[in-house]
């Protein structure tokens, strides 16, 4: 039965830096991995791609044949890449007694919104892969209250859209005070306390006092859920942090792990 972690989140949230350094701490364990690229725009990986999507569709080439901007041409090669599921399959067929490390596209839409790697992730859980999914975003959206709502919802949408276990992750916590401090500790972010807080920072929102209200509606129906937990992890992922999120991992991963 194999294992693997399916890492998702917003442009520059860090997907990358976690896949290479969750690839590493697992190496230095003695465990067989293989990192599945399935962004066809990343163009600087750090690691060496056991698989890369990048040998079935050529992300520019499209751009210039269809006449498709970045984010239509992402979700023009899920598509494609679902049609042609039986590619990645083989691919996977290959690597059968590896912890398999999948990074996704940085386009939030291809979760919240369409079907296509729901649907591939679907065909992989039938070739009897556990997977788990590991949602990541840069904890610099804690220092507005209407963008950590934003985060919340998205991350919320996500996990009802992807019917697998989640972890959610906020990344480069080492710099989130560069810009001055946080409203409130960092538990209160991480634990998703009482967001009724927030209001006050809401009601003072000067830019757009007409989302005050649909932002507090959110809010309101993000508690309602109650299914968010975040861990942390800094601009140089360390040992203690890869290890505090595996351990958050489902207990039938964490035997293999």
């Amino acid at each position: 039965m194999p294992f693997g972690m399916v890492v998702i989140g917003p442009p520059g949230s860090g997907k990358t830096v976690f896949c290479n350094g969750m690839s590493q701490f697992m190496e230095s364990l003695g465990r067989k991995v293989a990192i599945v690229n399935l962004d066809p725009a990343n163009e600087n990986i750090p690691y060496e791609a056991a698989i890369d999507i990048r040998e079935l569709i050529d992300f520019e080439t499209l751009m210039l044949d269809e006449e498709l901007g970045p984010n239509g041409a992402l979700i023009y090669c899920m598509e494609y890449l679902e049609k042609n599921f039986d590619w990645l399959k083989e691919k996977l067929d290959q690597y059968r007694n590896h912890y398999i490390i999948f990074d996704c596209p940085g386009q939030v839409e291809l979760y919240t919104h369409y079907k296509s790697v729901s649907n591939i992730l679907d065909e992989i859980t039938k070739l009897s892969y556990r997977l788990t999914v590991i949602q990541v975003f840069d904890s610099f959206y804690c220092k507005q209250a209407a963008n950590f709502i934003s985060v919340l919802l998205v991350s919320l949408s996500s996990m009802l859209r992807l019917p697998l276990p989640h972890i959610n992750v906020l990344s480069k916590i080492d710099l989130i005070e560069k810009n001055g401090p946080l409203d409130f500790s960092l538990e209160y972010y991480t634990e998703v306390l009482d967001l009724a807080y927030l209001n006050s920072f809401l009601d003072h929102d000067v830019k757009h006092p007409q989302y005050n209200a649909l932002n507090k509606a959110v809010a309101g129906l993000v508690e309602d859920f109650s299914l968010r937990v975040w861990q942390i992890f800094s601009k140089r992922l360390t040992r203690a942090t890869v290890s505090s999120i595996i351990h958050s991992i489902p207990t039938i991963q964490l035997s293999w792990i």
